[in-house]
């Protein structure tokens, strides 16, 4: 028995670690192989991809290069950069407005907001720009004032994209509307303050943090979304550099230009964005 106990490793002693204790721990750090194994394995995919790219002559970097900056691209990056811009404002002016129908207690109003969304979500948004491009048909005159050819492209592009992005907007602030506690509208309606008021300076503010992720994933969406107005020949990036390909036969370097100014824009619209959250999540312990 002596024996066999001169043998065991010595006992840790129980309740907490003296400093002569310790030295007698040994600790083993924990081996990650795996992790490692996959990180280099994905480092290595991405430099061969990477290399494959850059080094194939078939993407012509150098009519990238020529083209990248020239004014016709500018000019559409440029149509792009404000029709987005546009839209989103509308689109949340009208998404805001038809979050409060729906939250209303009329049940007349909560309707109206209820079928707007689902209609206007229930259809492409290329079905809905070709009626309003060809609203001429549908509606030769309204109100003594006659519809051919009354809305240029831009105009249908304006009204389409904004229409359908109110729908999705609706959703987000009406999700960022009901994230705001009750007892919030309840300490308000207490001090006195009418609904309009509640909503613009006590339940907005709270909910822009559940708002503002999910409206900047629509952002970037509507920026990559815009080159749809293509089909009714408005000029923006993808418009642009269309014409230039459809003269120079050029076709995958352009398409590399259109791409690459989408990868910029984007990018700088993620870093906002991120800026943005961190700003509405002060105090919460969220801010990273």
């Amino acid at each position: 028995m002596s024996a066999q106990t001169d043998t065991l490793p010595p006992a840790v002693p129980a309740g907490p670690l003296q400093d002569n204790d310790a030295d007698r721990l040994r600790i083993v750090p924990v081996r990650r192989t795996g992790q490692w194994t996959a990180a280099v394995a994905v480092l290595v995919l991405l430099a061969l991809a990477l290399n494959s790219v850059i080094r194939n002559d078939a993407f012509q970097w150098g009519v990238v290069g020529d083209y990248f900056t020239t004014t016709a691209v500018l000019r559409g990056l440029w149509l792009t950069l404000w029709l987005t811009a546009l839209v989103m404002v509308l689109g949340f002016a009208l998404g805001t407005l038809l979050a409060v129908l729906r939250l209303s207690a009329n049940r007349v109003l909560q309707a109206v907001g209820w079928g707007y969304v689902w209609l206007f979500r229930s259809t492409p948004i290329l079905v809905q720009l070709l009626f309003w491009f060809n609203i001429g048909a549908l509606y030769p005159e309204i109100l003594g004032v006659r519809t051919v050819n009354l809305l240029g492209p831009v105009t249908v592009a304006v009204i389409g994209l904004t229409l359908h992005e109110a729908a999705y907007a609706a959703e987000v602030v009406r999700g960022g509307i009901l994230s705001v506690e009750r007892g919030q509208l309840e300490a308000a309606q207490s001090l006195g303050l009418g609904p309009w008021r509640r909503l613009y300076r006590i339940v907005l503010p709270q909910a822009m943090r559940s708002i503002v992720p999910p409206a900047g994933n629509m952002l970037i969406g509507t920026l990559k979304g815009t080159s749809i107005v293509s089909i009714i020949a408005v000029q923006d990036l993808l418009y642009s550099v269309q014409l230039v390909y459809h003269r120079t036969y050029q076709v995958i370097p352009l398409l590399l230009v259109a791409t690459l100014w989408y990868v910029v824009v984007t990018s700088l619209l993620s870093i906002g964005q991120h800026y943005v959250e961190r700003y509405y999540a002060r105090g919460t312990g969220d801010a990273r």
